[in-house]
């Protein structure tokens, strides 16, 4: 007689468990986020995300979530093209007050990557590609990723970007310390300048690229250096480094004040006078 038994459906990684993106997902720029839904701290798929889950997702890495927030919540407000700034009807000083007042994380205005539609259930949600709309939070000059201009696009990891990345090592391949970070950025500058004939790099893009190496310092380093190893587990896997010693920051997550503090640090370390 013929078998009644059913097919065994694959069991579904638990939430924490790493597996790598399923066919067709939806990943951005960011290797740390693209980690998150690797594990499973937002939807796998990477797809309808709600600004809840990725703002509680933001504890994962040691980010406290006064600072989680600044970086997860603005990303929900609409996409305003920086090129089409000029077709904006001006506000007053107390319109711009009022905003602020109604909605801090307004300050932040320029991180949205959120498209008109994007609501299900009556909330607000993005596909982690949005991430990579150019001129909103994702800026020329990446650590591993390519300009939004040229042929690979400003979304997929260059495995050369990654190998150069690693060669700034100053003691043989074990850690990278914020003076061989600053090195590669100035590097990186240079580079894209002559590859580049497009680019738009000026004092905000550097402020938001020194302070996405500067979380990345801190949060999965010691402030002063961060290990190789991990680097290659969150760059080329994105997955959390545990296997490799990696463990978040609980007690005492990464908050604003020495966000701040960080940022300075990775500035003075790149050099760059705009």
């Amino acid at each position: 007689m013929p078998s009644s038994t059913t097919p065994l459906l694959p069991q579904q990684p638990s939430t924490g468990e790493y597996a790598p993106a399923p066919p067709n997902a939806s990943r951005s720029p960011c290797p740390v986020v693209n980690a998150l839904a690797n594990h499973g701290y937002i939807e796998r798929s990477g797809c309808n995300i709600y600004m809840k889950d990725l703002n509680a997702s933001m504890r994962h890495v040691g980010m406290s979530s006064l600072l989680g927030s600044v970086f997860a919540k603005p990303t929900y407000i609409e996409f305003q093209n920086p090129a089409k700034a000029y077709l904006q009807k001006p506000v007053n000083f107390f319109t711009r007050l009022w905003r602020l007042i109604r909605n801090p994380y307004s300050f932040f205005a320029y991180f949205g990557c959120w498209k008109r539609g994007q609501v299900s259930n009556g909330k607000r949600y993005i596909n982690l590609v949005d991430l990579a709309t150019h001129g909103a939070i994702e800026h020329d000059i990446s650590l591993t990723r390519r300009d939004v201009d040229q042929k690979e696009g400003n979304n997929a990891l260059q495995q050369d970007l990654m190998n150069d990345l690693l060669h700034y090592s100053s003691d043989g391949g074990e850690t990278l310390t914020i003076e061989d970070l600053g090195k590669f950025i100035k590097s990186r500058i240079q580079q894209q300048l002559r590859d580049n004939p497009n680019l738009v790099y000026g004092p905000s893009e550097h402020q938001v690229n020194c302070g996405q190496v500067a979380l990345l310092m801190h949060c999965f380093g010691d402030g002063k250096a961060i290990p190789c190893s991990y680097v290659r587990a969150i760059f080329k896997d994105e997955r959390l480094p545990w296997k490799e010693g990696w463990k978040r920051r609980t007690w005492w997550p990464m908050g604003l004040f020495e966000f701040f503090g960080a940022v300075k640090k990775m500035t003075a370390a790149v050099g760059l006078q705009f």
